[in-house]
């Protein structure tokens, strides 16, 4: 029995943050049907290289970018567009739990796929709807893409070398963080609405943007400046906060020194060679060290080149002080607590090959999540679907593709 066992997902998502929800939920023990058009799919089945390998070795057709957000699903191919593809969608709707989309405000409602449309046929039913901008405002109606809220919601004004220094400008998150953190959160409100809908009988419509997940993740950055009326500025590395709490050089290349409170200073001071810095009250406490971190900062880099990055890290994990490498995803695959906690795995596919997968980082001792399906073809499930969940017939489904409708 798995936590979400019980539960039934329509998703008409596409592309990150929709999908990433119902992947969410299907691995919590959900059954996720993947509503894609005929012919073409989700965006991100084209977004390749590099693509994953067939039986026999070769790339297939399948990106790998799709892959990463797509599995514990089945994919069932209706063009809705089409009112007897409205009418398929409508009578799925009518056994669902959840209903996951992210097409433009009002989108839908021209299909009769609308939240107040599918409300009368199933009341119960939870109806996610992740856009931009959200369901009002002056931005409803546009697009919003993750590397666009990235800008437009602060995250890059935090993010890149500081002004002045070579190389300075802003720079995006090297993954579509945005989306990623939009499709917790429209995870997080979807357990939410059917925790309530145990009590009250009742679905409910939730309204998840882009743009407003942004900003509420600016956390400890957004209250800096709430509190202070200064936009804080670029880093870099470092920390708007905590000092030293950064990137340093070592003989043989970079490690991270994450420094929390004065206790630790004292001990990386100790291991350092330079137990004076500790004592001295421009930099003896946290508050001091960010007003003083341009003093401090070159004083400690002069002090880390003569280690390697491994020597520090055994040094420094030995005396209790916070500090890591930074590996590049070969090395974070190779690492072995990585590999110890089972973070790539394996699951067998319709191609007759294996797609190469991550694992979901929730661990529930009771309910643990379960990984029960490769990411599906365009359409690998739609007759089954069509067949367990309409009772429809082989002719009935003959004939639907026929017209185009699957």
């Amino acid at each position: 029995m798995s936590a979400l066992s019980h539960i039934r997902v329509l998703d008409l998502s596409r592309v990150l943050a929709g999908p990433w929800a119902g992947q969410l939920l299907g691995d919590l023990g959900a059954e996720v049907i993947k509503v894609e058009r005929p012919g073409s799919g989700d965006d991100t089945r084209h977004w390749g290289p590099p693509y994953i390998k067939d039986a026999q070795g070769n790339d297939s057709a399948e990106a790998a970018y799709f892959q990463s957000a797509n599995r514990n699903k089945q994919s069932l191919t209706v063009d809705f567009t089409q009112p007897e593809g409205q009418r398929l969608v409508r009578e799925l709707v009518a056994q669902c739990d959840v209903l996951l989309e992210n097409f433009k405000v009002g989108g839908l409602a021209a299909y009769g796929l609308d939240y107040p449309s599918l409300k009368a046929i199933n009341p119960r039913l939870i109806y996610c709807s992740i856009t931009g901008f959200g369901q009002s405002g002056p931005y409803a109606r546009r697009a919003g893409y993750d590397f666009m809220i990235q800008g437009l919601g602060g995250l890059m004004s935090l993010t890149g070398i500081a002004e002045g220094e070579e190389g300075a400008g802003p720079i995006k998150v090297g993954v579509a963080l945005t989306d990623i953190l939009t499709g917790l959160y429209a995870t997080v409100g979807v357990l939410a609405a059917l925790n309530q809908r145990e009590q009250s009988g009742i679905g409910q419509h939730i309204d998840v943007a882009l743009l407003d997940v942004q900003v509420a993740c600016l956390a400890n950055q957004a209250m800096n400046y709430l509190v202070t009326g200064v936009a804080p500025k670029r880093l870099g590395n470092a920390h708007p906060n905590i000092v030293p709490y950064q990137d340093f050089p070592s003989a043989d290349g970079n490690f991270i020194l994450a420094v929390g409170n004065d206790g630790q200073f004292r001990k990386f001071c100790e291991v350092a060679g330079i137990p004076e810095l500790a004592d001295d009250p421009r930099f003896a406490s946290n508050q001091a060290r960010v007003a003083n971190r341009g003093e401090l900062i070159p004083q400690l880099r002069q002090a880390t080149v003569f280690k390697s990055t491994a020597q520090w890290i055994e040094l420094l994990e030995a005396a209790g002080v916070p500090c890591g490498p930074i590996n590049d995803l070969h090395q974070v695959f190779a690492d072995p607590q990585v590999q110890s906690r089972g973070l790539r795995f394996e699951l067998a596919n319709a191609l007759g090959s294996h797609t190469p997968q991550v694992a979901s980082p929730l661990r529930l001792s009771a309910t643990p999540v379960t990984y029960r399906l490769a990411p599906p073809l365009l359409g690998q499930h739609t007759e089954a679907l069509l067949q367990s969940r309409l009772g429809m017939s082989l002719a009935q489904i003959m004939a639907l593709r026929a017209a185009g409708v699957i």
